[in-house]
């Protein structure tokens, strides 16, 4: 999906031009992938635009960060402004929100010491993540996800991914539109950018945070609205054959939202369409976004921006 430019980026703390923020070529992170980042939707309102969930989000890239000894030299609070000063200076809503530190120009070498900590806060329009209409056709890819103990999982970071590339083309010219990865010992994990969920028999599941899974804030969103719905909730081990079977299966993210999956290796999922518990999670997900339901977990940080369009799913 194209980038559509906006005026300006945060960067280290002042607001510059869009064309302005720019990176030297030898840079750590361009040969070393040394980076983390985050992805972050804003919503529109009746009464204007909100950010979801954004301490949650600038809290990871902290975390991630420290995973990586990158020392950011902004608070949880700084950032969060951060976010707010950049969505309202370009008055773009609904859009995508795209923080990143990075290792920039100083030295060569895999040690990075002595690269300057660069932090950038980019945001722009963004829609659908996930094609496929009303759900998807994906398949399990070929590619585990990372073994623990190899790279750090729970951090999102620039270098992991290499692997959801790899992912995401398989995916794409066997005819996917995504593909799903099973950890080290052969276990669902997550999709390239997305967690996984299934349905069966009326029961929610999702693969633990040991199944290599990036411990996902639409995840966490998707978990606390099912068990507000009071539905049962299960975290554990699910094995591939687990998929074909289900009711229903959806993957959730800041960039998927929550996107319904028709079929697993050409394997039809319930009867194709949507499934019931998938829409009722859904309808509940979007109206809290969007603001035509009570803000009832405090996930939405309001900012000043007249709405264009609502994101729907």
């Amino acid at each position: 999906m194209p980038i559509q430019p906006t005026a300006n980026i945060w960067h280290n703390g002042k607001l510059i031009p869009w064309e302005q923020a720019t990176i030297h070529v030898m840079s750590h992170v361009v040969h070393y992938g040394s980076s983390v980042f985050e992805g972050i939707r804003c919503y529109t309102q009746p009464q204007g635009a909100a950010v979801f969930r954004l301490p949650e989000h600038m809290q990871r890239l902290i975390d991630s960060a420290k995973i990586y000894r990158m020392a950011i030299p902004y608070s949880l609070d700084e950032l969060c402004a951060a976010v707010v000063d950049t969505v309202e200076a370009n008055g773009i809503a609904p859009c995508y929100i795209r923080p990143v530190v990075l290792r920039g120009y100083g030295e060569i070498g895999v040690n990075p010491k002595g690269s300057p900590i660069e932090t950038y806060i980019a945001n722009y329009p963004w829609g659908k993540y996930v094609a496929g209409g009303e759900a998807a056709d994906v398949c399990i890819s070929s590619w585990n996800r990372l073994a623990p103990n190899t790279m750090p999982a729970l951090a999102k970071a620039g270098a992991n991914y290499m692997n959801s590339q790899l992912i995401r083309m398989e995916a794409d010219i066997n005819g996917y539109v995504e593909g799903i990865a099973l950890d080290v010992n052969g276990l669902v994990s997550e999709g390239s950018g997305e967690n996984v969920f299934i349905v069966r028999n009326g029961v929610l599941y999702t693969p633990p945070l040991a199944n290599s899974a990036l411990s996902g804030i639409t995840r966490d969103s998707v978990l606390t609205i099912a068990r507000h719905l009071g539905l049962t909730v299960i975290e554990q081990a699910i094995p591939r054959e687990l998929l074909y079977i289900s009711d229903e299966v959806f993957f959730t993210g800041t960039a998927a939202e929550v996107s319904p999956i028709r079929s697993i290796d050409r394997i039809v999922i319930g009867d194709g369409k949507t499934g019931e518990i998938t829409k009722k999670i859904s309808d509940e997900f979007f109206a809290i976004a969007n603001g035509l339901k009570p803000d009832r977990f405090g996930w939405l940080t309001p900012v000043k921006v007249a709405a264009a369009e609502t994101v729907s799913a």
